[in-house]
């Protein structure tokens, strides 16, 4: 058994969850850092900080399986003390308590200064914008607004999250410029919703506006949206787009759905016409625009005919990028009311036919790519290879380059041309042009 720490106590922030919890934990490290801590991102520590995911099922299980290991790892003497933040613990705080009391202690996702002051660290406002960020430097996420004041009758994010809260174009703008400063070169705008930004603080969508502020940041070379919402989208964007060099011809759309009655009992506030219009202006004033979505399957009521018309649809609208999730009942959503009414086990099934489609759809699009030259950006070097992107393809979740580091040197962090030489489902191979 380790004997406890008497000098600097190391503080190891681990993160759970999606890209606004990494944004999370780089404010809280940025904090901590500032009041002279010794903060690492997922190595060992002998404080450790889960940030946690609430969201779905698979994602609450991992949060509570990486607490134990955690408690296990505190019981072993590895660890001293053992903090848990974020969504779970927002949402769950009680029961977590009750389950798992071995935790030193538990705060909610509006929690920063309180969960500072355990840690020995004072909050300071003068450090709004300031990050240790936990990506490779040259690109960051940047989340322009806070919680959702969206309905969707399947999603518990207002729960955990709260209300839509904008980041004024000011704050945003100076913290592009310090993200900047430090080398980063691509800006991933995320929020619960990207589309609603600017309402509450500026009585209007700015988004567009917020846009074209950004990209004047000198250093940044390429600004990517997030998790754009269908119902009421902000057209002028699509200028943005299409005009703004540094804006990527890429957007995030989670539509979740085609059927018009599963729409409804979401509260999605659109219909499969209404969607299909929206999709169809995106391609007429931005031609060249990869689309990435994401789909629910299973949510009740979803008859194999209903599921069938998605399916079709997913054929006929050949996404560029395009993920896909099983419904997961949370309790306090209005959905829950209804009845959970697909088995597990054909949810899973569904979510395999749509992927397998959606696996054609990208290698007959990736063929089609074969002796065209892309400017990439390169993220790291694994194995044989240097791995980058296109200006179509955001970290992690879509699409890699893959140029041979056999004859070829790249530096990480830079951009390059490369001319693509073949391609399977979602990888391209390449050369130098």
């Amino acid at each position: 058994m380790r004997t406890k720490s008497t000098g600097k106590k190391k503080i190891n922030i681990v993160t759970l969850g999606c890209s606004k919890n990494v944004v999370d934990s780089e404010v809280l490290m940025g904090q901590l850092q500032a009041s002279g801590k010794e903060v690492v991102h997922e190595e060992r520590g002998d404080v450790v900080v889960i940030n946690t995911c609430g969201f779905i099922d698979n994602a609450k299980e991992e949060s509570i399986n990486t607490i134990l290991d955690f408690v296990e790892a505190k019981k072993r003497g590895e660890v001293e003390q053992v903090f848990v933040t974020g969504c779970l613990s927002e949402r769950y705080k009680p029961d977590l308590i009750r389950e798992i009391p071995d935790v030193d202690h538990y705060f909610g996702t509006r929690d920063l200064p309180i969960l500072l002051k355990h840690l020995g660290a004072d909050y300071r406002h003068e450090l709004v914008g300031e990050r240790l960020t936990t990506t490779p430097r040259h690109y960051a996420y940047l989340k322009i607004s806070e919680g959702c004041d969206r309905p969707c009758s399947f999603c518990a994010i207002p729960l955990m999250r709260g209300g839509h809260t904008s980041k004024s174009i000011e704050d945003l703008v100076a913290e592009a410029a310090k993200l900047a400063a430090k080398g980063t070169k691509e800006l991933i705008l995320i929020a619960q919703d990207l589309t609603y930004y600017g309402l509450d603080i500026y009585k209007r969508r700015a988004l567009a506006d917020l846009l074209k502020e950004l990209v004047k940041v000198e250093g940044i070379s390429w600004i990517r949206l997030h998790y754009a919402f269908p119902s009421g989208f902000p057209e002028d964007v699509l200028e943005v787009i299409k005009t703004e060099p540094k804006v990527c011809n890429y957007i995030d759309i989670p539509l979740q759905h085609i059927n018009s009655e599963i729409l409804k009992s979401m509260k999605r506030g659109t219909t499969h016409e209404k969607t299909n219009a929206l999709l169809e202006r995106f391609r007429e004033k931005v031609p060249d625009m990869a689309i990435r979505t994401t789909l629910i399957v299973g949510y009740p009521g979803e008859t194999r005919e209903r599921f069938e018309e998605m399916k079709e649809w997913v054929r006929t609208q050949r996404f560029d990028r395009l993920g896909c999730f099983t419904y997961s009942h949370e309790e306090n959503t209005s959905a829950f009311a209804l009845e959970d009414d697909v088995p597990q086990e054909e949810k899973e099934k569904r979510v395999e036919e749509i992927m397998e489609l959606q696996s054609q759809i990208s290698w007959e699009k990736n063929q089609e790519k074969i002796g065209k030259t892309f400017k990439c950006l390169f993220d790291r070097k694994e194995g044989a290879y240097f791995v980058g992107r296109t200006e179509f393809d955001s970290p992690d979740v879509d699409n890699t380059v893959l140029v041979s580091a056999e004859n070829t040197y790249i530096s990480v962090g830079d951009f390059a041309e490369v001319r693509i030489t073949s391609a399977e489902e979602f990888d391209l191979y390449g050369e130098l042009g």
